[in-house]
């Protein structure tokens, strides 16, 4: 069974940094893809950053682009996802994501029903 374990969420004030972790942990796996996403109170949830595993390609949601990165580490069986100069706007509850089916299409990287595995979420809180 594969599980995705997020950490790192919290509180903190705008302009503040955050780094989300996701622990693949489980049968021997490496995803396809991992994705973020999150979802504001009363909001649907929505794409935040994805990446290929395997490397090489990277998407992010044009209200993060320049402020988030995304990022794996092989060895750790672990993605990242560094937050600088959050905005309150970001609050929300970030979940991972792991796809292990083939994106023929960018587009495929932000679509939920692309990734077949998700963590429990994380909080993530900025105030102003």
């Amino acid at each position: 069974q594969v599980q995705l374990v997020e950490s790192g969420g919290g509180l903190v004030q705008a302009g503040d940094s955050l780094r989300l972790s996701c622990a693949v942990s489980g049968r021997t796996f490496s995803p396809y893809a991992m994705g973020w996403f999150r979802q504001a109170p009363g909001k649907e949830r929505e794409f935040v950053a994805a990446l290929k595993w395997s490397g090489g390609s990277t998407y992010y949601a044009d209200s993060v682009k320049g402020r988030f990165t995304i990022s794996r580490d092989n060895a750790k069986n672990t993605g990242y996802l560094q937050m600088k100069s959050l905005k309150p706007e970001d609050t929300a509850v970030y979940y991972c994501s792991a796809g292990t089916g083939y994106y023929g299409t960018s587009s495929s990287y932000t679509r939920q029903y692309s990734y077949d595995y998700w963590g429990q979420g994380t909080q993530v809180t900025v105030s102003s």
